[in-house]
């Protein structure tokens, strides 16, 4: 296996060395896999004999996964691991880290090799607080704002809802939803959610959190509106 095989290019002499190998590889019967950023004939700089030969196989694109994908890849890993963790942080991890499997799988086994050491149990809180660095990196750059104002066009609301202190269930549970999704996408505190929304205390905010994960389950509606309002904010 051989990854990033544009960076030979004007490089002769490797690709000389390269070439005898991979002639050599072929007459073995062995099977080779090479990477890329571009397709065989879009790799400038790389010799015309090579460049036919790394076209003689399957040409496969590769895309980005899915969260879909990744939440499957997390929940297969779980069951080998045989680990206690939450499908809520499963969601999170899913949604936060993009990058690459071996990172999504990485993740997942800090958090459960912390929960191991400390004898503590896996939660959407410990994974953000263990994983810190890996989500700065990985800061989707999703606001509090965005947030608010993608759940206010959902709901049809104004903005001005979401900081209010109406508790009309019609402005309440559009603003509970706007507060899960905040916890759930951005690695801001509860204080500082809570902040955002009016100046709220922060077990306003972990009430509306822990309602809105049992409404999941509960209301289908509702299952369906986080849905379609997460992928719209992290498309």
């Amino acid at each position: 296996m051989m990854d990033d095989i544009q960076f030979i290019a004007g490089k002769e002499s490797t690709q000389e060395e390269f070439f005898h190998t991979f002639n050599a590889l072929v007459d073995q019967n062995k099977q080779i896999i090479i990477s890329a950023d571009k397709a065989p004939s879009d790799l400038s700089g790389i010799d015309e004999r090579l460049r036919s030969r790394l076209a003689w196989g399957l040409v496969a694109d590769i895309h980005p996964t899915t969260y879909d994908l990744r939440l499957g890849i997390l929940q297969s890993k779980r069951e080998q691991l045989n680990a206690n963790v939450p499908d809520p942080v499963l969601e999170f991890l899913a949604l936060k880290v993009t990058s690459n499997i071996r990172e999504l799988e990485g993740a997942l086994n800090r958090i459960v090799a912390h929960a191991d050491v400390s004898g503590a149990a896996v939660t959407l809180e410990s994974t953000q607080e263990v994983l810190q660095d890996l989500l700065r990196s990985h800061d989707r750059r999703i606001t509090i704002d965005e947030i608010q104002r993608k759940v206010a066009e959902h709901y049809n609301l104004r903005m001005t809802d979401m900081h209010s202190a109406r508790r009309a269930r019609n402005v309440a549970r559009p603003r509970q939803v706007a507060m899960y999704l905040a916890k759930q996408l951005t690695a801001r505190s509860l204080p500082e959610i809570g902040r955002k929304f009016g100046g709220r205390d922060h077990t306003t905010v972990m009430h509306a959190v822990r309602k809105v994960e049992e409404l999941l389950d509960e209301d289908a509606q509702i299952a369906q509106d986080v849905d379609i309002i997460r992928r719209a904010l992290t498309g």
